[in-house]
């Protein structure tokens, strides 16, 4: 081979190697996060299962959107709309949410394969808005509502707590 073409090439695979770099998220976009269900305290988890089939049968879908949280993840969206940019989505630290301890899970509606937390919305045309069906059919499994809390409302929110404050879970974690 002419030595002439060497750094050409060099240059040209250098070129190709960058921009693959750069642009690799439009090339191959990140799969979406799979939110951490195994996590869940079993009574958690059955229950939610049980409330996914009965708004079901009401011909509301719904999609958990976060499950178990580390106290990383949980430090991360408290530092949100504090010391990082965006909006505050959480008063809680690490070891402060139910989520730390598999007894939290946050939900959204399915409403035509798109994400929906519109509380009003009557998607199923009953006269009663979808959300309402939901957090009713929650409550009679067992689990409390983040739209009950006086202060900050987690509309999203359902918990199961089992009568243990963060407090009590906290010492028996450490």
């Amino acid at each position: 081979m002419n030595k002439k073409w060497i750094l050409p090439i060099c240059i040209a695979i250098g070129c190709i190697l960058f921009s693959f770099l750069i642009f690799k998220d439009n090339i191959f976009p990140p799969k979406p996060k799979k939110y951490n269900l195994q996590k869940l305290h079993p009574e958690v988890q059955s229950a939610m299962e049980q409330w996914m089939r009965n708004v079901e049968k009401k011909g509301i879908t719904i999609k958990i959107v976060e499950g178990f949280r580390s106290i990383e993840e949980q430090n991360e969206l408290y530092a949100q709309g504090r010391t990082k940019p965006g909006q505050k989505v959480t008063n809680a630290k690490g070891g402060q949410s139910y989520h730390n301890y598999g007894l939290a899970i946050d939900f959204a509606i399915l409403d035509k394969e798109q994400l929906s937390w519109d509380i009003k919305k009557d998607g199923n045309e009953n006269g009663v808005a979808d959300w309402d069906e939901v957090v009713r059919e929650a409550k009679k499994l067992g689990f409390s509502w983040g739209g009950d809390w006086k202060g900050f409302k987690d509309y999203p929110h359902l918990q199961m707590t089992f009568d243990q404050s963060i407090g009590e879970l906290q010492e028996v974690w450490e």
